[in-house]
């Protein structure tokens, strides 16, 4: 390809919107345009890299014998009323009525889809396992779109469901993802980190994200340095430690009854270690949640009568919106995405003040654990554990707590003596230097951009949208499902961000748009010759090449080529005839090669490149 048969459309500068590495380096080197916001379009340069990563994958996938679907974009409502999603996946989910008035989504997932063919396909064990996938569009109606490519409104995703006839060959199906995946990230260069990882609005049990380091990332990864330990912040545990007190010793059971303090105005925890010149790790804060669309069974638990209940179409039973109360060690935080995992919800946010004097009968920074009736109360575990014989292993004594009434708090309180929980469970969220829960060391952070998810969804859709088969007795058996997703727009961004410097991209040779770059200082005379031949040579020899024939400065072209990346150069300049420039994008210094010979030495840089990738 010649640069005057495409499109060559670099920027000086970048947009103003575009605060990150990829974003800005993928306008100005013109491989992508803003239609609108979170709405981009490929350019020829910017398709030809998008193209590869989605060779990249197919190849992994089909060289797995997974099988490639092609459903619709747009999906019939009723599908998600039957897994009971309509209701819970959220306003990022954009549903349209067509003429007739049939509910229909664009689809931003397609577990509903895949499991309605293959419902209509399965009947007999003989067929499982079933493993499809499809490189398709998407759409989520972001609420604030952001970073270009990596985080857009339309989007295009591979996703595979795998369908099993048992946990044995899910756990299979799973493994054979997660190699093909790194697979996949290694072939394009990029260092992707496995985490362990929140199911979320899919559900299902395990979880599995592959993650790239990201000064912006949207993501906070929780690591271990000696044993490999690794999680999304979202997901993290550690292992449990004990509160201790101002003499920096564990605090003991108390057998001092519950003393009301008046405290004015001491509504945070620091205002509270001030005040009681005790360190944080010693107080329970109480926190009131709004939970939404919880499956949690609540009729016996304090309050849940007060609670709505409401059927889906698919026929479970779910609360719209319940209330609860979340006690944690004064020094810790909440994980909104845990609690809602354990209590099965698709979401959790702090309730109004209104809400938490209407459940707890006091402002926030006074709730406390002891008297509550009208909200169930969940403990994390660094207050107490329930144990399998029924008992609590208390892990904060004689602690302080709101009092239950404005400007009131509560002093030697003790877990179990003076309140007993709905339930227990690990609702915190970890922070560097917490304890690794596999070998102990200290855990620490970095921020990361997940670019691909792998879950064991179980039988979460196959059950509710009724998908069986028939086992070796002829009897009716539901098959187990497995999802698996790599965004290949935020592949690409994460490409770059990965790879770049300061004048501009520094592609992976198997992600390059152009393989290597003939820039000849004029397009006449000997050079134009020598360039032609060169470029002829090339492309007989199967590599991918472009022509800079442009009317251009030296130094443009040069510009140009480096902000778009291209690994391999080869200059062709009337001062050093016979011989050419050759510069591999990564290097410091060119050499001088002779002509006849730039080919061959070019095509070895590219295949050793590509070999390197491969191995």
């Amino acid at each position: 390809m010649k640069t005057s048969q495409t499109i060559i459309s670099t920027l000086r500068d970048a947009p103003a919107d575009a605060v990150i590495a990829s974003h800005q380096l993928m306008m100005r080197a013109g491989l992508i345009r803003k239609l609108a916001n979170g709405l981009y379009t490929y350019m020829p340069l910017g398709l030809r890299s998008f193209r590869k990563v989605e060779n990249i994958i197919r190849e992994e996938l089909d060289a797995a014998c997974f099988l490639e679907m092609k459903p619709t974009v747009v999906v019939p409502g009723d599908l998600w009323k039957e897994s009971g999603r309509w209701q819970t996946m959220g306003e990022e989910m954009l549903k349209v009525k067509t003429r007739s008035g049939q509910d229909m989504v664009i689809s931003p997932t397609a577990e509903e889809a895949f499991t309605a063919v293959i419902r209509d396909n399965l009947t007999s064990y003989k067929q499982l396992p079933i493993i499809g996938y499809q490189i398709n569009t998407k759409y989520r109606d972001e609420i604030r779109p952001r970073y270009g490519v990596m985080r857009g409104r339309e989007f295009v995703m591979m996703d595979a469901y795998s369908f099993d006839a048992d946990q044995k060959s899910l756990d299979e199906s799973y493994e054979k993802f997660a190699k093909a995946y790194r697979r996949i990230f290694k072939r394009m260069g990029i260092s992707a980190i496995p985490v362990r990882a929140d199911t979320g609005a899919m559900g299902g049990s395990g979880s599995e994200e592959f993650m790239v380091e990201s000064e912006v990332g949207d993501n906070t990864l929780i690591l271990c340095p000696k044993c490999g330990y690794a999680a999304n912040v979202e997901k993290a545990s550690c292992r449990q430690d004990t509160a201790l007190g101002a003499d920096g010793k564990p605090e003991v059971k108390t057998d001092k009854p519950v003393e009301k303090v008046p405290c004015p105005g001491v509504e945070t925890i620091g205002q509270m270690e001030e005040f009681f010149k005790m360190p944080a790790s010693q107080f329970i804060k109480v926190l009131i949640y709004k939970i939404y669309n919880s499956s949690l069974e609540l009729a016996k638990a304090p309050g849940g009568a007060s609670f709505k209940q409401e059927k889906s179409e698919s026929g479970s039973v779910y609360y719209p919106v319940s209330f609860f109360a979340v006690a944690i060690r004064g020094d810790l935080d909440v994980s909104e995405t845990k609690l809602a995992a354990v209590l099965k919800a698709s979401g959790a946010e702090l309730a109004g003040e209104d809400e938490v004097i209407a459940y707890s009968g006091a402002p926030h920074g006074f709730v406390g654990p002891v008297g509550l009736t009208k909200v169930p109360l969940l403990a994390d575990e660094s207050v107490m554990i329930l144990q399998n014989d029924g008992t609590y292993d208390v892990r904060v004594h004689d602690t302080v707590t709101g009092g239950g009434a404005k400007d009131i708090d509560n002093m030697h309180v003790e877990p179990v003596r003076d309140f007993v929980p709905f339930m227990t469970a690990d609702v915190r969220t970890v922070r560097p230097g917490d304890k690794c829960p596999d070998c102990g060391t200290e855990l620490y952070s970095k921020k990361g951009n997940e670019l691909g998810h792998i879950f064991k969804l179980g039988d979460k859709y196959t059950k509710s949208m009724h998908v069986t088969y028939l086992d070796e007795n002829g009897k009716a058996q539901i098959p187990l499902m497995g999802c698996y997703g790599i965004g290949l727009d935020r592949t690409l961004a994460s490409i770059i961000e990965e790879h770049h410097d300061d004048k501009g991209i520094i592609w992976t040779m198997s992600t390059c748009p152009y393989q290597v770059a003939v820039v000849p200082i004029k397009y006449q005379d000997k050079m134009k010759e020598t360039a032609d031949a060169v470029y002829a040579e090339l492309t007989k020899a199967g590599i991918e090449v472009l022509l800079d024939d442009r009317n251009e400065r030296p130094g443009v072209k040069f510009a140009d080529m480096d902000l778009i990346g291209i690994p391999v150069r080869i200059v062709v300049g009337e001062k050093n005839l016979p011989n050419v420039e050759i510069k591999e994008r990564a290097a410091v210094s060119p050499v001088l090669v002779p002509a006849h010979e730039a080919a061959e030495y070019a095509v070895k840089i590219v295949r050793d490149a590509l070999a390197a990738l491969d191995s």
